[in-house]
């Protein structure tokens, strides 16, 4: 197939470029720096230039694939506080490829993220009512959540539409995300902590486990399936905590509930929530197992610290 990918030079696009690769695709990656067009003309793919906001060369590009795999987000302005917006644009992006692809029964996959429930663990059924009034709060889960149903929703248009929903930790070297945020507050604080009695989870999963749940998607997932990228179910934060202060050579530590936003800063909400979450369905839909090694035996090997 003729694969379009957003998002392709990302940290779980550099994975699937070259998944889709190995297995016979051809890629054309959406490029919005020459550093991320040079990325991807090394990794093999096409590459066209343009950013969400170019519309039209979505549309233009999704017409001429055989099918999307849609990575990008705007990550940039999310993080300096406007969710909402970012949102936004990921919605536009998602309706103008869903009206390209639409009555052509072409593949289109999207990432999103597992649901946050507390006290139980996230299956493929749940997290399929979003709030549009947290949403339109700039609420993150309940944003993400409504673009992945309008995604499943293309499915009755003619669109073979999937989600692949990520756990929070998508590890491996080059990682930039919670882990590395939860050592570099560590080594800042010189604890190694974790909130309240640190029994929440969180779910995780090798980036090159996840970037294989994609091509699946793309090449069998029935219209409008769920799917979670999740190799492990969940591990308790306090157990994290002791990883990196094991790695660090710091005492770990509970910061009590009332203090989490001073000590943690914007990584406070994420830590304290639970994201456990299945993914025993999609592997009897799709037989995806994952392969490579787990979150802690990923951080043994040390380069996280480095």
């Amino acid at each position: 197939m003729r694969v379009f990918v957003t998002g392709a030079s990302g940290w779980i696009g550099s994975a699937v470029v070259p998944e889709l690769i190995g297995a016979g695709h051809q890629v054309v990656g959406l490029a919005r720096s020459d550093a991320a067009a040079e990325a991807l003309t090394a990794a093999g793919a096409d590459v066209v230039r343009g950013t969400l906001d170019d519309l039209d060369v979505l549309r233009g590009a999704a017409a001429d694939s055989d099918g999307v795999v849609h990575l990008a987000f705007k990550h940039d302005i999310a993080f300096s506080g406007d969710f909402k917006g970012a949102g936004e644009a990921d919605r536009r992006a998602v309706e103008v490829i869903g009206e390209a692809l639409a009555g052509s029964d072409r593949p289109f996959t999207i990432a999103s993220g597992t649901p946050a429930l507390p006290g139980r663990v996230a299956t493929e059924r749940d997290g399929h009512d979003p709030d549009p009034a947290a949403a339109d709060r700039g609420d993150a889960q309940h944003v993400r959540a409504l673009t992945a149903e309008l995604t499943l929703s293309l499915a009755a248009r003619g669109v073979r539409s999937s989600v692949v929903r990520l756990a929070p930790t998508n590890h491996g070297e080059g990682d930039n995300g919670f882990v590395p945020a939860l050592i570099h507050i560590a080594r800042a604080k010189g604890v190694s902590g974790y909130i309240a009695d640190g029994t929440n989870r969180w779910s995780a999963a090798h980036r090159l486990d996840s970037a294989h749940l994609f091509r699946l998607a793309l090449e069998k997932a029935p219209a409008g399936s769920t799917l979670h990228a999740v190799a492990e179910e969940g591990l308790p934060v306090r157990d994290l905590a002791e990883v990196v202060g094991r790695q660090l050579g710091l005492p770990v530590v509970s910061v009590p509930a009332s203090d989490a936003d001073a000590h943690f800063g914007w990584l406070a909400g994420p830590l304290a929530a639970n994201r456990a979450a299945s993914s025993v369905l999609t592997r009897e839909l799709l037989g995806w197992e994952p392969v490579q090694p787990g979150l802690v035996a990923d951080l043994e090997q040390g380069h996280y610290f480095k």
